[in-house]
């Protein structure tokens, strides 16, 4: 069910630390794409059971009208990294957070000396990041919210563990509570 080297992954000792690097724009239309929604509380729970993550940083585009999301994601245990975002001709957000999320993963390695690592996102852009950590000997796995069609060959080709959130789609999705 789960992509190789899982059960290894998850089976690390609960002194490790686990930082979780997510790409949340990604998360979000990767999810969105499959048509179903993402339950934000039940996710970071199991990540933080499969994964013994620790810090869960969500990259995120910085939006005022959203501000009572980013306090209910930070309440729920997430740390949430701000990107400032622009606005296209037509009014849509563009905010693409991956430099940053590149940049303090590498920061955290060298300043902090990051063990063991978790990416969501689908996006290939990241390879070279995986690339890296592999070469550092850092624990890594991904977290692919696209289906196995649809994440990118690049993180498929790093060897890295995927596990794609559509198999666990059924722990994680958000239901509305009866009124």
């Amino acid at each position: 069910m789960y992509g190789k080297g899982y059960i290894e992954f998850a089976s690390m000792k609960a002194d490790s630390k686990t930082i979780a690097y997510i790409d949340g724009a990604n998360l979000h239309k990767g999810v969105e794409s499959s048509l179903w929604k993402l339950d934000y509380h039940k996710f970071r729970f199991w990540i933080r059971q499969k994964f013994n993550v620790a810090d869960a940083h969500l990259f995120i585009g910085l939006i005022p009208k959203h501000a009572n999301l980013y306090t209910a994601l930070q309440n729920i245990g997430y740390t949430l990294v701000f990107k400032e975002v622009v606005y296209d001709g037509d009014g849509r957000v563009k905010g693409n957070c991956d430099a940053d999320l590149v940049l303090r993963a590498t920061r955290d390695y060298f300043e902090q000396g990051i063990t063991s690592v978790v990416l969501v996102s689908s996006d290939g852009d990241y390879a070279p990041l995986i690339k890296f950590w592999l070469e550092k000997k850092v624990r890594c796995a991904i977290i692919s919210p696209a289906p196995t069609n649809k994440c990118s060959v690049l993180l498929k080709r790093t060897g890295a563990p995927i596990v794609y959130l559509e198999e666990v789609r059924h722990k994680l999705w958000y239901q509305p509570k009866p009124k």
